[in-house]
């Protein structure tokens, strides 16, 4: 097993995506989707077939882990399973925009774009 947060680069975009829905607070998978939509600006929609393969991947990796928080009875679906980040998630998260950055200062440099410019 990786043991190193550089060790996981580059990550898939997916799971990039998932470990940022997931750095504010625990999520569901629903609630995950949903984030990655609206982040992606629509771009991105997880169908839960991939949902489900991206999060076992990153159980499975200890870069998440299935959250004690526990469904609201009444309210939500008794089997909706929460995820949060673990602590190697967050320092590859952490490591990856970290390369992301310097990838986009290249860019800049070259005068693609200019520093700050949106797309």
């Amino acid at each position: 097993m990786a043991s190193r947060p550089t060790d996981f680069l580059p990550l898939k975009p997916v799971d990039f995506l998932v470990l940022l829905a997931l750095l504010r607070e625990d999520r569901h998978g629903y609630g995950i989707v949903q984030d990655i939509a609206a982040e992606s600006g629509g771009e991105v929609r997880l169908v839960p077939g991939n949902l489900y393969t991206v999060l076992r991947r990153l159980l499975g990796d200890q870069l998440i882990a299935e959250s004690s928080r526990l469904p609201v009875p009444g309210r939500e679906d008794i089997r909706r399973r929460y995820y949060s980040l673990t602590d190697l998630g967050v320092r590859v998260l952490k490591a990856e925009s970290e390369r992301m950055r310097s990838l986009v200062a290249v860019v800049e440099e070259r005068g693609l774009l200019e520093p700050g410019e949106a797309r």
